[in-house]
């Protein structure tokens, strides 16, 4: 153990741990503004959970980082980033919904960032991440159950017994007789179809309290591909008669006073296309029907146009933090 102390961090271990801060800064400024506004009792001891667990995320995160004379990234703050005394953005329902979908989100990257660790610390840390964000998903979960938010996906007939693909005919998709969806198409449709109803309404209620007019541009032409992407995933479901989830643009206000800073809402918009990417490209290797996986192909080219257009408003405006990254040797010849 008095070895394992002065392991370096891999690049692997200090680009997961630089991540996970950045997205807890700016989760603390979110939730803040969640917490003085939210109405509903049943959920306030929810955002109030995730407040004290990205707290205390940041504190482990620090204490490595200094122990390793590794500078802190900038990352964002309450005093700049967020008016936590503005009229409220989201609702009550959205905001449920936002800790939902975040807490799936951050699971599932805990489980690469663990899957990524060897240093006995590093480890330890996303493993209490993962044992710590499995509980408060389950109490979120409950609530959306009790409250009758929780939109289950649907449901699948029980074969009466096994069977085995006997054409090619399982993997086409463009012309004739499309065969029914299986279930991991249907859980991948189903889910980005979620995301991004999610995702319309936080560039909506982004895009009303964004200051720059560039920015707010970017913000609504990401809703406009929020929906299109709705509308895709919907389209496919109805062919077979599965049941589309409901939007929930609804639960934006009509406040258009400032909120969140322009380069903590880049920050968010931008990783939530990061996040489609990902999404979409494990719904293209899950989908064995061709057609699925061109429509997840053509989509992942589209957002990935948008999200280099979003880098570029970052760095053009200075918000877009330097992440870890190998030494540039050419450079340091040039210095000589």
């Amino acid at each position: 153990m008095e070895f394992e102390r002065h392991v370096k961090l891999t690049a692997a271990e200090i680009t997961q741990l630089w991540a996970s801060y950045m997205n807890d800064k700016g989760l603390t400024c979110q939730l803040q503004h969640f917490l003085a506004k939210v109405e509903d009792e049943e959920i306030r001891p929810l955002i109030q959970q995730a407040l004290d667990l990205v707290q205390g995320n940041l504190k482990s995160l620090t204490e490595i980082f200094n122990k390793e004379n590794y500078p802190l990234p900038y990352g964002f703050n309450t005093e700049e980033d967020v008016d936590a005394t503005a009229p409220r953005l989201f609702s009550d329902t959205y905001v449920l919904n936002f800790l939902h979908q975040g807490a799936q989100i951050s699971l599932q990257a805990y489980s690469i960032s663990l899957s990524l660790s060897v240093r006995a610390d590093v480890y330890s840390y996303f493993n209490e991440c993962i044992s710590q964000l499995a509980e408060f998903l389950r109490e979120i979960k409950e609530l959306l159950l009790v409250k009758g938010l929780y939109i289950r996906s649907p449901y699948l007939p029980t074969p009466e017994n096994y069977d085995f693909v006997k054409s090619q005919k399982f993997l086409t998709g463009y012309f004739g007789d499309r065969r029914p969806l299986a279930g991991t198409e249907i859980t991948n449709l189903y889910a980005n179809f979620q995301r991004n109803a999610l995702g319309v309404a936080t560039m909506i209620g982004y895009s009303q309290v964004a200051k720059s007019k560039e920015v707010r541009k970017f913000l609504i032409r990401g809703k406009e591909i929020s929906e299109k992407h709705c509308e895709i995933f919907g389209s496919i479901m109805r062919e077979d008669d599965i049941p589309v989830p409901m939007s929930g643009d609804t639960e934006v206000t009509d406040s258009t006073t400032y909120t969140f800073s322009d380069k903590l809402i880049m920050f968010y918009s931008t990783a939530l296309i990061a996040l489609s990417v990902g999404y979409y490209g494990t719904a293209m290797a899950m989908s064995p029907r061709r057609d699925l996986g061109v429509q997840y192909s053509r989509l992942i080219i589209e957002i990935t146009k948008y999200a280099e257009d979003g880098a570029n408003i970052m760095i053009k405006n200075g918000w877009l933090e330097d992440p870890p990254r190998a030494l540039d040797r050419d450079e340091l010849a040039k210095k000589k």
